[in-house]
């Protein structure tokens, strides 16, 4: 049997990976089945999330993620370090950032959560993952300078925390080097030249199974931040695998791999999906390296265009969503806020990110 980094190193060989966010072990509205016959073939799941519903100890009494799921692929496991981001600096009333580590305090409880890398890695362990990030200290690029090197301290030393804290656990676990899960750094640094390669030359030479892009990707007005992730990939030996972390539009999808990143992971196009808003190619042979509004279509299917459609959504797409139902049936599903639009359309859009994955796979990324 496999462990989980040579099968990793072997889902890579066939081409990148996108990684659907099962936040609280479930992607919304599909089951595992669901998921395997849309072409997912690792998930991200959220260790802070899963730490309090439904506990780490009920996960772990049900198995582990993967068989609380009864998912058979790879899945991985945030940190919590984005939910400091998404909740901390974006409301301090959840919380505060320490040099220990994080303390949230929930909106629907007044018991205080702290987490620290050490906690982190306790955490991720037991929810059985099998690759594992160590916690950082997620900032937005626009944040200032004294900021962003307060984040990249931070994140070095608790990089440095975590993977002491790793090599506890396999050793009292008695793993072996091809059973241990993987254990990835994350960069940070915000849109610093400098900071971003003081950050990455330290998580080096600490020596992690590969690295994370760090930080929210975008900037204020909604445009990845190519400049850092370029830079950030090319920081990193060629060798070790590059994720991106919370890229999901498939624009910026196609953009990254083209800098190098292997990997990626967000809500985005499950959450569009159930949204209404569906992923499709404008030909059957689209060329990727084009601009992405001359090869990908949005299609916003509570349009009433689509009330009478008998076409699927599109032609040459194998999954369970197009093989079987007309455009003009979701539109239908969509405006009646059935559950199984949900479904099909989560199914649509996770079948469209494979073959998205399938389609970069065939012009290998360039390398640094």
């Amino acid at each position: 049997m496999k462990g989980p980094a040579e099968s990793l190193a072997a889902l890579l060989r066939d081409g990148p990976l996108f990684l659907p966010d099962a936040t609280y072990g479930v992607v919304r509205a599909t089951d595992a089945v669901d998921l395997e016959q849309a072409g997912v073939r690792m998930l991200m799941v959220s260790a802070f999330h899963l730490m309090q519903r439904p506990g780490t100890g009920t996960v772990t009494a049900l198995g582990g993620i993967k068989a609380m799921m009864g998912w058979r692929g790879l899945a991985a496991t945030d940190s919590g370090g984005f939910q400091a981001y998404s909740l901390i600096r974006e409301n301090p009333r959840y919380g505060k950032i320490t040099d220990e580590g994080l303390v949230f305090v929930p909106e629907d409880g007044d018991k205080k959560i702290q987490l620290t890398p050490e906690r982190s890695i306790q955490t991720q362990m037991r929810l059985g993952a099998d690759l594992m990030f160590c916690l950082d200290d997620c900032t937005h690029p626009g944040e200032p300078r004294e900021e962003q090197a307060r984040s990249v301290r931070r994140t070095i030393a608790w990089a440095k925390a975590c993977k002491a804290a790793f090599a506890l656990a396999v050793e009292m676990r008695r793993l072996d080097a091809g059973a241990r899960p993987l254990l990835f750094g994350v960069i940070q640094g915000g849109r610093d030249a400098d900071l971003r390669r003081a950050c990455a030359e330290a998580l080096i030479e600490t020596g992690f199974d590969g690295f994370g892009y760090g930080g929210w990707p975008l900037d204020a007005d909604g445009a990845l931040v190519a400049d850092m992730l370029a830079l950030t990939r090319e920081l990193v030996p060629a060798a070790l695998p590059m994720h991106a972390l919370g890229v999901g539009h498939p624009a910026s999808v196609a953009a990254c791999h083209r800098m190098g990143y292997r990997m990626f992971d967000s809500a985005l196009p499950t959450r569009d999906a159930r949204r209404g808003r569906l992923y499709r190619f404008r030909t059957d042979d689209p060329d990727l390296a084009r601009p992405a509004k001359e090869w990908l279509e949005t299609v916003y299917i509570q349009d009433k265009v689509h009330l009478k459609q008998e076409a699927p959504l599109a032609q040459s797409c194998p999954g369970l969503c197009c093989r079987r139902y007309t455009t003009g049936y979701l539109h239908h599903l969509f405006r009646i806020n059935d559950a199984l639009f949900a479904r099909l359309a989560t199914i649509h859009n996770l079948a469209f990110m494979r073959r998205l994955m399938d389609r970069l796979g065939g012009t290998p990324a360039p390398r640094p």
